[in-house]
């Protein structure tokens, strides 16, 4: 995908280069239903089968895209560069090459700090507002051999230092329930459009729950992959041991394909039966939950057991604990490592400390000021303790519950908390009629297996009485991956899809 780099970028809002088409026209099954409203695997069907050209997909989610602007979740929106793209696999579709193309014609959203060839990469930052690379990241390179084409990058916690995408450069990203309640992050813009059917899926990248927390909290499903099972060079980093891309989309199913097309693997997976699955239920990531999550998760758990599911009690006191001793030592020392390489390896131009001098997030401009550039760095020391240590003592706390109880999961509420407002939550949430800590709140539940380096799935099980989205994790042994997601397609089966966000329809 080739563009002009010096196309005009908002400091607020789009970054756009928009050239719309004369209108949708479909024929066939795809014409009863608005194009927006088609999941990835729907998409790739009714391109390969003629029922909507992927321009005419193309068209109708960037005109979306521009139509809700006001949910901010994308940084850059390049519909000319899309629709060429989308041309060329019409083309190529009309020549006969769609075979082993599962993706073909399909258009993705990226979050704004995965690598893609002739758009800007910001990472949400300013400092990296010019950096535009030559060249793909691998996770990007796999889609697009897939014949996935790239609507636009997606707004983001800045630098993914947090959980709220609450961007003071380029803006809060609303959730596509409430425009008003956060899209949670740091991967909030590709979850905020993917739920308000401004594309049918996207990457996220998740180092403690920013693929799954976005998911859940605009009420679609979200994979993180186990550590290592995709590529993650490309990426603005935070750390290495923990960082990792991994897809968004409406469905369960979607992520099947999505998952195959990134690993080379089957693009289809038969839902697993419900009777034979055993979930470990722990006290760590079930208790003190809002009350709003705690019906609808009440509620879930019933219809697991009526199902046949085994609900195994396990106990994990110490995971907590132990996870607070490996998050940030591992994250505020190796980011001080790995984002210099980033910058000086993917040839941005800018310096480290260039990085920190433009943050613009308070929340992130604490943490660069204070713990990347400044005077209380972490020290190696801790960082030793935590690899050498701590994080082996999670990993086998983790495999030792599996096996002693002969799970095939953990299962608990993704956040323990409802989307909050957009205003006010940047540094406390209430809970429960308390303030307590947004980021600590928030990311409770998906950031100790992130730290084990296990897959995580979470998937949609309901709304609350305000009508608010509540996900449902999975959270398994390493390379289960596949089996998370046979067991979600069941699930899926089990609580159905959630309805579709007002905007989706608008």
């Amino acid at each position: 995908m080739k563009i002009d780099p010096g196309f005009p970028t908002g400091r607020k809002g789009l970054a756009m280069a928009v050239v719309l088409g004369a209108g949708l026209v479909a024929t066939g099954a795809a014409a009863q239903q608005d194009p927006r409203a088609m999941t990835v695997r729907e998409a790739a069907a009714a391109i390969r089968d003629g029922q909507v050209t992927s321009v005419q997909l193309v068209e109708a989610l960037a005109t979306a895209a521009e139509a809700h602007a006001d949910l901010n979740a994308f940084i850059t929106l390049d519909a000319a560069a899309a629709e060429a793209a989308a041309a060329e696999a019409d083309e190529r579709l009309a020549r006969d090459e769609a075979g082993g193309l599962p993706l073909l014609g399909v258009p993705l959203v990226i979050k704004d700090n995965i690598v893609v060839k002739g758009l800007p990469t910001t990472g949400g930052t300013p400092a990296l507002e010019g950096f535009v690379s030559e060249a793909n990241a691998p996770v990007i390179e796999r889609l697009e051999a897939a014949g996935a084409i790239i609507l636009g990058k997606t707004n983001l916690h800045e630098l993914a230092f947090g959980i709220t995408s609450d961007n003071a450069h380029f803006g809060a990203v609303g959730n596509a329930y409430d425009a008003s309640r956060s899209a949670g992050g740091s991967s909030g813009g590709t979850g905020a459009a993917v739920a308000a059917h401004l594309a049918p899926g996207g990457l996220g990248t998740d180092t403690g729950g920013s693929v799954r927390i976005p998911a859940a909290l605009n009420g679609i499903a979200g994979l993180r992959p186990t550590m290592g099972r995709y590529p993650a060079t490309g990426i603005v980093p935070i750390a290495h041991t923990r960082d990792t891309p991994g897809p968004i989309a409406r469905t369960v199913d979607d992520l099947v394909l999505l998952d195959g097309a990134i690993t080379g693997g089957p693009t289809e997976l038969d839902p697993v039966a419900l009777e034979g699955v055993r979930l470990g239920v722990a006290e760590a990531f079930t208790g003190g939950l809002s009350s709003e999550v705690q019906g609808v998760w009440d509620a879930a758990l019933a219809k697991l057991e009526d199902a046949g599911v085994t609900l195994v009690p396990v106990d994990m006191p110490e995971v907590m604990a132990l996870n607070e001793k490996i998050g940030f030592p591992v994250a505020l020392y190796e980011v001080g490592v790995d984002l210099p390489a980033f910058l000086n390896d993917w040839k941005t131009g800018v310096s480290l400390q260039q990085v920190a001098d433009g943050v613009a997030s308070p929340d992130v401009r604490f943490v660069f000021d204070n713990f990347v550039v400044g005077d209380k760095k972490m020290p190696a020391e801790a960082y030793e303790a935590a690899m050498g240590m701590f994080r082996p003592q999670l990993q086998t706390l983790y495999a030792e519950t599996f096996a002693a109880d002969r799970l095939d999961a953990l299962v608990f509420p993704t956040a323990i908390i409802a989307a909050p407002p957009k205003e006010g939550s940047g540094e406390t949430v209430e809970l429960n009629g308390e303030r307590v800590p947004t980021f600590q709140t928030v990311i409770r539940n998906t950031d100790p297996g992130s730290n084990a380096g296990l897959p995580g799935l979470t998937l949609p099980i309901g709304l609350t009485e305000g009508g608010l989205p509540v996900g449902l994790e999975l959270d398994g042994p390493g390379f289960t991956d596949r089996h998370l997601l046979a067991i979600g397609l069941a699930m899926e089966d089990l609580f159905g899809t959630l309805p579709p966000p007002a905007v989706a329809g608008e």
